[in-house]
């Protein structure tokens, strides 16, 4: 693995490099759900158009905080998974390089986006909606910086031939393991195009708003509760993993939400 890049002086952490370049992506991707809808987001007053009509950067300067707020959330939760630790002695465990917990990220992102909606005077649910795939691309990216790292994000010890191992990583193994961060990569991406095509489903039909923010809760949530069965994250709530406890709430929120708004009467989409 290659957990640094070496140019002259510079040293360059690839988990880092990697990250960038999800949020990056990410943010062209949310600039085109939001281009697709910007004629709907016009008709109900949600946007205004500046001097520059043809010049938009929206996604941008959303995936620019959220992704920040991300990192912080990210960096929090872990650190507080071990509170004892943390308080001993809080500084190092908050600026090292290493160590951060998707669920933070997740809580940190979805109060930012709160926010950002605010300003954009966008309701909540449909702004979500417009994230969700963005957001899937960027943390799908971002997973292959744990594998470049070998930051210890990797599975148990397997057999299969695609086992590989981290002799060189932050956290390093001579044992071949399951490569999670390439299942995660893979799996995120589909999962991206999937709410790609329900939030193109729901424009098209004029279904009500939030339906790909909650595919969104209830796909990663899957997704992550079924890769912790071959990490290697400690077990803590009734046999599950921190991650699998998290996701569980996720997915629950998620159905729960999708089912409320199945229920209520159906006033169209505001992208329409």
């Amino acid at each position: 693995m290659i957990p640094f890049l070496h140019l002259g002086p510079l040293t360059i952490p690839t988990f880092g490099l990697m990250v960038a370049t999800g949020l990056l992506v990410a943010a062209y991707v949310l600039q085109a759900d939001f281009d697709r809808r910007r004629e709907g987001f016009l008709k109900h007053g949600y946007l205004k158009e500046g001097k520059e009509p043809g010049h938009h950067d929206e996604g941008f300067l959303i995936i620019g905080v959220a992704g920040l707020s991300g990192l912080v959330g990210a960096r929090l939760y872990h650190v507080l998974e071990s509170p004892r630790e943390f308080f001993a002695d809080p500084w190092p465990q908050l600026l090292s390089r290493y160590g951060f917990a998707w669920f933070g990220g997740f809580l940190g992102g979805f109060v930012a986006l709160i926010f950002l909606a605010k300003h954009f005077r966008i309701p909540v649910l449909e702004f979500m909606d417009v994230c969700s795939p963005a957001a899937a691309v960027g943390y799908a990216i971002g997973r292959i910086g744990c594998l470049l790292s070998g930051d210890g994000d990797y599975g148990v010890p397997t057999s299969l031939p695609w086992g590989m191992s981290f002799p060189n990583g932050v956290v390093p193994t001579t044992e071949r393991v399951h490569p999670t961060p390439i299942y995660e990569f893979l799996i995120w991406m589909l999962i991206a195009v999937m709410l790609w095509q329900i939030g193109k489903k729901t424009l098209s039909r004029g279904g009500a708003p939030g339906r790909v923010f909650c595919g969104y809760l209830i796909l990663t949530g899957i997704a992550r509760f079924l890769i912790e069965y071959i990490r290697i994250n400690p077990k803590s709530f009734f046999g599950m993993s921190n991650a699998q406890t998290a996701s569980l709430v996720s997915i629950i929120l998620g159905i729960a939400l999708l089912l409320r708004i199945k229920s209520a009467p159906q006033q169209g989409n505001a992208a329409e």
